[in-house]
């Protein structure tokens, strides 16, 4: 499929902003950043009004509860991006940033200068908070960024693009730098995937059947991740109540994002007393649990079939296991685990370092709620994706991920012999 002349035209508005962009002061950009802040909080009550249209329209649809709020624009939605596009405007600009400058034996001075990737194609469902997140990071790393959002977010997403749009024309700064793909059509995808020399780095956000599709189809670098499907091991050295507030943190405080825990692995030792604690507190929450034979001779919980051990819920079910060792845990997890986010609840250093050396995911945490595994909490500012893929970018993707490297040398005359 080859890209409708609106698409192109689009897509090649945004390379021309891409350029211009790329040579933006720091403080132009900065100011865009701070003028969006300022319109998401006096555009709100239109910013509700659209988000509205929105989420009628997909009750009327019957969408799930977890998309329903992953979709819904909140007054705390508002505050954690403005506060976002707050941090990311202080943050120091990578942009010419030289890296790594040595002198060889020949006097050239050779370094790597950081760069913005140039066009990001950013292909994303129901949350229109990412509209802003995307695009806030993308301004500051210096691309131009063409969105294409889920259908059940359009009137919200056309609302965010033309407030940002209204920032970057305040900042002097061209408004194609950030743009809305003009249909929902499905069909703009493959037509994405397919403007190669275009766009230089698509970034598919949403469910595996979305990111599959864009896999697949894409003619450019793709930067995706794989489902989460989280563990959290409960050594027999752990701390009961911690491990409790810890599981139902990761479960139940927001089920329907990625970085929410999904399976829970008990050392033996301790299941028998751990087991009732995190069965009461589960029920509590309202968590139906599943488990192996071992956890339902304890507990009441539905017994697991193979297909639980590799599934994202992403709802209030959890699914949990007797393991004898640490070892079996680490086994469990490199068999099922996504590399997406890994959790190990301990008071033994040796444990501890074992499972941060051992495990391969994005983020490894000790003593740690799986729900840290985000670009605001980490320290970001905001995120566009958590990349479960290891080249270019592994984990949560700030402004330094959205930036590649040149070598740039500095010399006084010398050719080469």
């Amino acid at each position: 499929m080859t890209a409708t002349p609106e698409l192109k035209a689009h897509a090649l508005a945004a390379r021309t902003a891409a350029r211009a962009l790329s040579a933006a002061p720091p403080r132009a950009k900065n100011q865009a950043l701070l003028t969006i802040a300022a319109l998401l909080e006096a555009q709100k009550e239109a910013l509700f009004a659209a988000n509205q249209k929105d989420l009628e329209a997909a009750q009327t649809a019957g969408f799930p509860l977890a998309k329903l709020d992953r979709l819904r624009l909140s007054e705390k939605v508002l505050d954690d991006l403005r506060t976002g596009l707050r941090q990311v405007a202080e943050m120091p600009d990578p942009i010419g940033e030289i890296e790594g400058l040595q002198i060889r034996p020949n006097g050239l001075q050779v370094g790597r200068m950081r760069i913005p990737l140039g066009v990001i194609g950013f292909i994303y469902e129901s949350r229109p908070n990412a509209t802003v997140e995307a695009s806030a990071l993308s301004l500051k790393a210096g691309n131009a960024i063409l969105l294409r959002g889920g259908k059940e977010a359009w009137h919200s997403n056309q609302a965010l693009v033309r407030l940002m749009q209204e920032a970057l024309q305040e900042a002097g700064l061209p408004l194609e730098a950030i743009q809305l793909v003009p249909t929902t059509d499905r069909s703009a995808i493959l037509e994405m995937c397919h403007l190669a020399g275009l766009l230089d780095l698509i970034i598919p956000r949403g469910g595996k059947e979305l990111i599959e599709l864009v896999q697949r189809e894409a003619r450019m670098p793709v930067l995706a991740h794989a489902e989460g499907v989280n563990h959290l091991f409960v050594d027999e050295s752990a701390d009961l109540e911690m491990a409790v507030r810890i599981a139902v943190n990761g479960k139940a405080q927001r089920p329907s994002t990625c970085n929410s825990l999904e399976k829970v692995l008990v050392h033996s030792a301790i299941a028998p007393v751990f087991l009732p604690r995190l069965a009461q507190a589960m029920l509590e929450a309202k968590v139906e649990l599943r488990g192996d034979e071992r956890t339902c001779a304890l507990i009441a919980a539905r017994p697991a079939t193979e297909q639980d051990w590799h599934t994202e819920y992403l709802d209030l079910i959890l699914t949990v296991k007797v393991v004898d060792s640490l070892d079996e845990a680490l086994q469990h997890i490199a068999r099922y685990g996504s590399h997406h986010t890994e959790v190990i609840c301990t008071n033994r250093h040796d444990h501890a370092l074992r499972f941060l050396r051992e495990v391969d995911a994005s983020l490894v945490l000790v003593n740690a709620s799986p729900r840290f595994n985000d670009g605001f909490q980490l320290g970001l500012g905001a995120e566009i994706g958590i990349s479960t893929s290891k080249l270019h970018a592994y984990g949560p993707m700030g402004v330094k991920e959205l930036t590649t490297t040149k070598f740039v040398a500095l010399g006084q005359g010398q050719v080469r012999d």
